[in-house]
């Protein structure tokens, strides 16, 4: 490991909070065990806050954008071009993430990690919800020399930290934005577990079947490339993304202080896969938003040992997936902490 601190992560796992929790929950005016998976979720939450009493305060979500100098071999549908324009789109308040956010009250703010644009040119670089950790503009084509060297993947992660310990709320959503970074992930997912590469990769934003063959041919090459590459860090500079890189250095410093990480869906999972890699116990923190139509993400679900809330065919990024199942926390909150026992409200329990 390289000459920087990673944060150490405590361990969630308290047998008498458990045990306390479930009787809390077998104890409300329902069959025990009759609410599902939502009783496993408040058991879950009670578990990473240390409390019988769980309860999400000020949630926020942070979008990573980034771009991808991969992306110049035409792996994606769109241009790069498109990542400051969705940027300038959620700095207006135009896309799905802000309308989910503002639903449910989720406090939203976007991070250039890099993006290959200066926003001072389109007048937004003082908009107050725009971040400015800008490492670098885009990372560097993986398949010429490593997307980032170790001193701007070492950058990214700690600006991550950074950016996680200063939020406010003990909820974190990490979205992203890159043109390209369904690419960066794929490589991840291959490198980190041993996934065969063609289960890794998927259409992204919309590639046909022509496309889709061009990619995992170019992505070969890059993981020919780096083959004798084996430590996480030097993995996750060799084929990673700025956004990638930050974002896993904001869930490991969020795990670090309690806070609850809902994952959103395939580039997200991948920067949870190297937090955990580099720091593991990270995804004790982790709830799982929802499985993503990307065809590697089951495997990086399976590499996390993760049962995700949602299954609605979701491929968009921008931590639209794990915004929408943050309801359900709140439910699983309700439920443990405003629902009458049998004794509160004289019910006789059955046998």
């Amino acid at each position: 490991m390289h000459s920087f601190t990673l944060p150490t992560i405590p361990t969630i796992e308290d047998a008498e909070l458990r045990q306390q929790l479930q009787t809390i929950l077998d104890n409300k005016t329902k069959p025990q065990g009759s609410l599902g998976r939502l009783e496993s979720l408040a058991v879950k939450l009670g578990l990473i806050q240390g409390t019988t009493q769980p309860k999400i305060e000020r949630p926020q979500i942070r979008v990573f954008a980034a771009d991808h100098g991969l992306a110049q071999h035409g792996t994606s549908a769109f241009p790069s071009e498109v990542t400051a324009q969705m940027v300038l789109n959620f700095l207006n308040g135009g896309a799905a993430i802000n309308v989910i956010a503002r639903q449910h009250d989720i406090a939203l703010k976007v991070v250039d990690a890099g993006v290959a644009a200066d926003f001072a040119e389109f007048g937004v670089n003082q908009h107050p919800q725009l971040l400015d950790y800008k490492v670098r503009l885009g990372s560097r084509d993986a398949l010429a020399e490593p997307a980032m060297t170790l001193e701007e993947c070492i950058s990214a992660l700690q600006s991550g930290m950074e950016i996680a310990k200063a939020l406010e709320g003990n909820l974190l959503i990490c979205g992203e934005m890159g043109i390209g970074n369904t690419s960066a992930a794929s490589l991840l997912l291959a490198k980190l577990t041993d996934t065969p590469l063609a289960e890794c990769i998927g259409r992204g934003t919309g590639l046909d079947e022509t496309g889709l063959q061009h990619k995992l041919q170019v992505l070969s090459q890059v993981l020919k490339r780096y083959e004798a590459v084996t430590e996480p860090l030097e993995i996750l500079a060799a084929v990673g993304g700025l956004e990638i890189a930050m974002m896993a250095g904001a869930y490991i410093q969020a795990a670090h202080d309690r806070r609850v990480l809902l994952v959103d869906g395939f580039i997200a999972s991948s920067a949870l896969l190297v937090a955990e890699r580099l720091v593991p116990g990270v995804s004790q923190f982790a709830i799982f938003g929802h499985s993503s139509m990307e065809p590697g993400h089951r495997h990086m679900l399976q590499a996390l040992d993760a049962q995700p809330l949602l299954d609605f065919d979701l491929r968009l990024g921008e931590g639209s997936g794990a915004a929408l199942a943050y309801p359900l926390l709140q439910s699983a909150c309700a439920i443990i902490n405003e629902m009458a026992s049998f004794d509160d409200a004289g019910i006789s329990q059955g046998n």
